[in-house]
């Protein structure tokens, strides 16, 4: 009877040391989960080679949790612009973050604006003010849409002017801002607020010149799109005086019904 009360207050007493080293062990773990932070990062949506270049669909945005040694040697998604159009010095597999010792080190000869220009495309600035520029907060990497402002004959014929407004490029890429293209040595990270009057970016040749003529006969405006939105609107549409009297009540009611669905 005694061996058995024994045997029995053995196995309690492992059991309740396995219970309170387990805790211990989840404590330590949430202690040093607790000192990473969470960062979005650049992901491989594909295997690549060595020496392939880097195009916006071959990288997506991946939330993980990081220390600051580990985090310094990736690359933050928020300066993913700084990347696109460079080449690679390593091959990559499908899921893989990217570092910056990934990365082919450009020669001093290739490491200015035309290095980071796509393919097929050119960079064009147009002259930007803080409103025009989303009060200087637009950065190289983002994606913006382009609005411009005109005065056009009025389609009856008649001599006056209207003015009219409407969306000319849609999910267009930004180079540069100012003198800044992004083009960063490894890690390197500014905390300045800079600001500047022109906002380059990469265009076809035949949007260039459309965009070289809607800055010679109005006001260009830019709105910043969100990381996530790549979707080009099709509904397009032109508004002048006659569209924003007849458009205003129905535009607020579909604010209305939005900001219901919202909170639901």
């Amino acid at each position: 009877m005694r061996q058995k009360l024994l045997l029995v207050a053995a196995v309690a007493f492992g059991l309740l040391a396995f219970f309170l080293t387990h805790q211990q062990i989840e404590l330590e773990r949430r202690k040093v989960l607790g000192a990473a932070q969470e960062v979005n990062l650049i992901e491989f949506v594909k295997p690549m080679a060595r020496g392939d270049i880097i195009k916006s669909e071959d990288i997506r945005r991946l939330k993980q949790k990081r220390f600051k040694s580990i985090r310094q040697k990736e690359i933050p998604w928020e300066q993913r612009g700084k990347i696109l159009g460079r080449a690679l010095d390593v091959a990559v597999e499908r899921g893989q973050t990217l570092e910056w010792g990934d990365l082919k080190v450009s020669s001093e000869r290739k490491s200015g604006l035309s290095s980071i220009i796509p393919m097929q495309e050119r960079a064009l600035s147009i002259p930007v003010d803080a409103i025009a520029a989303v009060s200087h907060l637009i950065q190289p990497g983002d994606n913006v849409d382009i609005i411009g402002t005109f005065r056009f004959p009025e389609m009856k014929g008649d001599r006056a002017l209207d003015t009219v407004t409407l969306t000319i490029l849609q999910y267009v890429r930004v180079l540069a801002t100012g003198s800044d293209y992004g083009l960063i040595s490894a890690g390197e990270q500014s905390t300045s607020k800079r600001s500047y009057s022109t906002i380059t970016v990469s265009l076809t040749p035949k949007e260039a010149e459309l965009i070289v003529f809607a800055m010679q006969k109005g006001k260009l405006i830019l709105t910043l799109r969100s990381q996530e939105e790549s979707a080009i609107e099709k509904d397009i549409q032109s508004v002048n005086f006659r569209f924003l009297e007849q458009k205003l009540e129905s535009y607020n009611l579909d604010r209305e019904r939005r900001r219901h669905s919202i909170r639901k």
